[in-house]
């Protein structure tokens, strides 16, 4: 009998032991779309680097809250002159890189002239435009002047481009990021994903998790067993297709569709023939049977838009009827427009089932009308390269997911090739004006000029379809900027 009751005994330990093991786990996968082209926030406009390293490695003087909100980050307050143009930043004590170099204020001088310099490669280098001089007054103490007040400065930033690099390592940063963030970079399986680990001298609260992957699961067809499986723990950005009904009736899973920054847009380059003509432009937009597109777009969800702008913020005005659902009226401005027999073109798509998904249904409303569009399928690389960098293409399909970029429809060398002078009167004057009611009257403004001039074929806001292991706590349900924020995430009971 004793020895029935040792063995007894023993069982119960090991299974004590084994629901604390469970119970204490720090590690996690999540899933991602794209994988990123390199690791260097300050030095690309691909958002997946930022979905990575946003807030868990990299950080900036400001942050973007998970409600959009600016909050304190390596600058834990600032004072602002009477007349809106002198910041002065008091930086935190005791933080240092991941590498044991000290940050300090020569650091921030150092990122920030290196971001707005004149062979800067900041993709947003146009965030820093309105600086006129940083300096380090002391090693905690930044006083930043700008040559006129800007109402959006301490929102700007909060953007991943405006993270706080040390010169001792912003050249390697692309393959070995060094950040001051609550994670710190452990390795990168090309083609499969990204690890982050704890950062054990990090200056603030630490984070829960003592590991987080960033593996690459591109569609539907990997990620349902990959989430099944347990394989893959939280899906940010999901790419459930027609799966996600199954999931959502599983008690094992949290399901949250939230709102993002992401205007999918079909995206146009103004600057060639025939979409230099207006009347084509619109015979696009009248060509564009939004619900439908949203319907079969990969995932069935989305917003209607009608200009480059959220609906999610108080400034929006639905424009999605300034060219409504109108085939014979696409066709009768071809016609103006000196194309009665429609016209050939290419449609570049990047990875993205809105973009693949979406292409198809895209190249299906204009055949209707007459435009015959070869498709294209592009990796995220080369449409960075082809399409964004060299602006080699006639269309494409993307989802701008910075916040409040409409002031992208104002940049003379942006792939849009659009340019308006009176729209870029509009974003000089939102630049020199903090009173928030005027702002909202300017964007407003903005928003029609864009969608009067059909820029592009504005069709939807991205869903953001946020899916994870309902043992996860912390995860954001929306998406203020492009960022999956694992600062607060942890596992329960």
């Amino acid at each position: 009998m004793k020895t029935i009751k040792s063995i007894i005994g023993g069982a119960t330990l090991l299974l004590a032991a084994g629901t604390a093991a469970l119970a204490a786990r720090t590690d996690l996968v999540v899933g991602i779309v794209l994988e990123p082209p390199h690791l260097d926030p300050t030095a690309s406009a691909a958002a997946a680097i930022d979905e990575i390293l946003y807030a868990n490695l990299f950080q900036g003087l400001t942050r973007i809250g998970r409600n959009g909100e600016v909050l304190p980050a390596l600058a834990e307050s600032w004072e602002v002159s009477d007349d809106g143009r002198t910041y002065t930043f008091k930086l935190r004590s005791g933080v240092t890189f991941h590498d044991g170099t000290t940050f300090d204020a020569e650091d921030v001088k150092f990122t920030l002239d290196r971001a707005r310099a004149e062979d800067s490669i900041n993709a947003q280098k146009q965030l820093f435009s309105a600086i006129d001089t940083v300096e380090a007054v002391d090693p905690a103490t930044v006083k930043i002047t700008l040559s006129a007040p800007q109402g959006s400065f301490l929102y700007n930033l909060g953007w991943g481009d405006a993270v706080i690099v040390a010169p001792e390592s912003a050249e390697t940063n692309k393959e070995n990021p060094i950040g001051t963030g609550p994670f710190k970079f452990d390795r990168w399986a090309k083609g499969s994903s990204v690890t982050l680990v704890k950062n054990p001298d990090y200056w603030g609260e630490p984070a829960a998790l003592e590991k987080a992957e960033f593996r690459v699961v591109p569609d539907a067809a990997a990620a349902i067993p990959a989430l099944l499986s347990g394989d893959v723990q939280a899906f940010p950005q999901m790419p459930a297709g027609d799966a996600l009904i199954q999931i959502e009736s599983d008690p094992r899973f949290v399901v949250a569709i939230g709102a993002t920054e992401g205007e999918t847009i079909l995206s146009t380059n103004n600057g060639r023939e025939p979409f230099s003509n207006i009347k084509v432009r619109q015979a696009i937009a009248h060509a564009l049977n939004r619900e439908e597109i949203i319907a079969g777009n990969g995932s069935g969800y989305g917003t209607p838009i009608g200009s480059h702008f959220s609906p999610a913020n108080e400034a929006y005005v639905d424009l999605t009827g300034t060219y409504p659902y109108d085939p014979a009226k696409a066709k009768a401005l071809l016609a103006e427009a000196g194309y009665p027999d429609g016209f050939k073109a290419t449609l570049k798509l990047p990875p993205p089932p809105y973009a693949r998904d979406g292409g198809q249904v895209v190249a299906s409303q204009l055949r209707q009308v007459g435009i015959e569009l070869e498709i294209i399928p592009v990796e995220w690389a080369q449409w960075l390269e082809q399409v964004f960098k060299n602006k080699d293409y006639d269309l494409t399909i993307v989802s701008h997911t910075e916040p409040n970029d409409i002031n992208i429809y104002g940049r003379d060398d942006y792939y849009f090739n659009y340019k308006n002078p009176a729209f870029k009167e509009v974003m000089n004057a939102l630049e020199a004006t903090a009173d928030p009611e005027k702002r909202i009257e300017l964007y407003q403004t903005a928003q029609k000029i864009i969608a009067q001039d059909a820029v592009n074929g504005f069709m939807f806001q991205l869903p953001k379809i946020g899916v994870w292991d309902a043992k996860l706590e912390g995860m954001w349900e929306n998406s203020p900027i492009q960022a999956n924020d694992l600062t607060d995430v942890r596992w329960t009971d």
